[in-house]
């Protein structure tokens, strides 16, 4: 399924890119803690409307949890680790506190060498350091028809780039999806036809997993780590 499909291509960035855009003209409202939440379509939410998707459902999860924070919805489909870094600078308004990152899809999706990708995040990393924000970061694991070397790789760049930065991590943005007993096969009622994005119900089990690592983030940026 990885070679037919990119992470919500179709709709084009010019979308995602909008919105960001829009966000960036409107008043800041009062919250304890502003987050970015930078991907791709799966943050964005492709084929999903507004209320289904993964930005909507985290701030209700949040808000259920008594968590007042703001997240906003820098998901760009068809985004790269590149597109990624190009405009994460431009993204990072004054009162942004912490950054979600999820990128790596669409690197797996056009067979783009894991140092490249490794190289991009590493990048994104830096310029959240550089403004003193908490990151969790969020991978993605390769397939195996690239080979075991280039899965191998590919894998391994989040967890030791979170460790080098110090960033909360998370393996998965799939990992709410398979329970403990479940068969992978059955993952079909949680995801859209296309096999890569989830629908609302599998966001919700996304968000499920995900909400305790934000409020985790959340609780470093009112409390820094010494």
């Amino acid at each position: 399924m990885f070679e037919r499909f990119t992470y919500g291509s179709h709709c084009g960035c010019s979308k995602g890119l909008a919105a960001l855009l829009v966000w960036m003209a409107l008043p800041v409202q009062a919250a304890d803690v502003d987050i970015l939440a930078l991907g791709d379509s799966l943050t964005q939410g492709y084929g999903l409307i507004e209320q289904e998707g993964f930005v909507p459902q985290l701030r209700n999860w949040l808000a259920e949890h008594g968590r007042d924070v703001r997240v906003i919805n820098g998901g760009v489909s068809g985004d790269t680790t590149a597109g990624g870094l190009a405009r994460v600078e431009w993204s990072l308004t004054p009162d942004i506190d912490a950054m979600i990152v999820t990128l790596g899809g669409n690197d797996l999706l056009r067979g783009i060498a894991p140092d490249v990708a490794r190289s991009n995040i590493e990048g994104i990393l830096k310029i959240a350091a550089a403004h003193d924000l908490e990151v969790l970061l969020i991978g993605m694991q390769a397939p195996g028809n690239y080979g075991a070397d280039y899965k191998a790789d590919f894998d391994a760049l989040y967890p030791e780039l979170a460790v080098q930065y110090g960033t909360l991590y998370l393996e998965s943005f799939f990992a709410g999806l398979i329970g403990e007993g479940e068969d992978p096969a059955d993952l079909g009622d949680f995801m859209q036809p296309d096999g890569i994005h989830p629908n609302g119900k599998g966001v919700a089990r996304i968000v499920d997993v995900i909400g305790p690592m934000v409020e985790a983030l959340i609780e470093r940026v009112e409390s820094p780590p010494s």
